[in-house]
C-alpha cells in the first residue's frame, strides 16, 4: 500500500491537459512552455501561437532571448490585440 501502480510505477511521464476554452469565453492565444529537468541539464522552451507563430529554443541563452521574444510577439500578436480591444470596448 502506498507504493505507485502502473505508468507513474514505470517512471512514464502523464500529461496535463489544459482547459482551454473556460466557460467565461476566454480562451488561450499564446503559449510559452519551458522545460528545465534540473541542474547541468540544458533547458528547451517552445512559444506558440493561434496566429500561426511556433519557435523553440535549447540552451539558456537561447531560451532567455526566446521569452523575451515570446512577451514582445504577446503584447503585438493582431489575434491578441483585436480581443483586447472588444474587450474594452463592451
Amino acid at each position: 500500500m502506498g507504493e505507485p501502480k502502473g505508468a507513474a510505477r514505470k517512471g512514464v511521464d502523464t500529461a496535463v491537459r489544459l482547459h482551454l476554452h473556460p466557460a467565461d469565453g476566454r480562451h488561450i492565444v499564446t503559449l510559452l512552455r519551458i522545460t528545465a529537468p534540473g541542474r547541468g541539464t540544458v533547458p528547451i522552451a517552445t512559444s506558440s501561437c493561434v496566429c500561426g507563430r511556433d519557435r523553440s529554443a535549447v540552451g539558456h541563452a537561447k531560451v532567455l532571448a526566446l521569452i523575451e521574444d515570446h512577451t514582445t510577439h504577446r503584447n503585438l500578436c493582431p489575434l491578441r490585440t483585436a480581443s483586447q480591444e472588444g474587450r474594452t470596448a463592451a
